[in-house]
């Protein structure tokens, strides 16, 4: 059955269901509240696109700007980022201030760490 979400009140349930289940952590979900987890998230992913309108102004144009909208969504920083895809951190920071064009190590990295599209990645370069 697909969750659906209905009207504000619906929404606002919804994410107060998904806030406890996160609060158990992953590891402590039984295999139906993962399932019911992921449908809850993208009903109200689809909800906020939707009816609330909290789709990003701009969409990325750029793997710069891909990245940093990931780090942001992922609430990461460039050391955090360095460290998941085993870059240097000047490495990191010199791309995203387009001094340096990235390369086959952060692209695979990006790919991985922030489940960034490889078609977007292969576009863009």
């Amino acid at each position: 059955m697909k969750y659906e979400i209905n009207s504000r009140k619906g929404y606002h349930e919804t994410m107060i269901a998904i806030y406890k289940l996160m609060d158990k952590g992953e590891a402590n979900l039984s295999v139906s509240e993962l399932k019911k987890l992921a449908e809850m998230s993208v009903a109200a992913e689809k909800y906020e696109d939707e009816v609330l309108g909290l789709q990003p102004k701009k969409i990325p144009e750029s793997i710069v700007e891909i990245v940093e909208l990931k780090m942001f969504e992922n609430k990461m920083t460039q050391a955090k980022l360095a460290s998941a895809i085993g870059i240097g951190q000047s490495k990191i920071s010199d791309i995203l201030a387009g001094k340096r064009k990235p390369d086959i190590p952060f692209l695979k990295g990006v790919y991985k760490a922030l489940k960034i599209d490889g078609n977007f990645l292969l576009e863009h370069l």
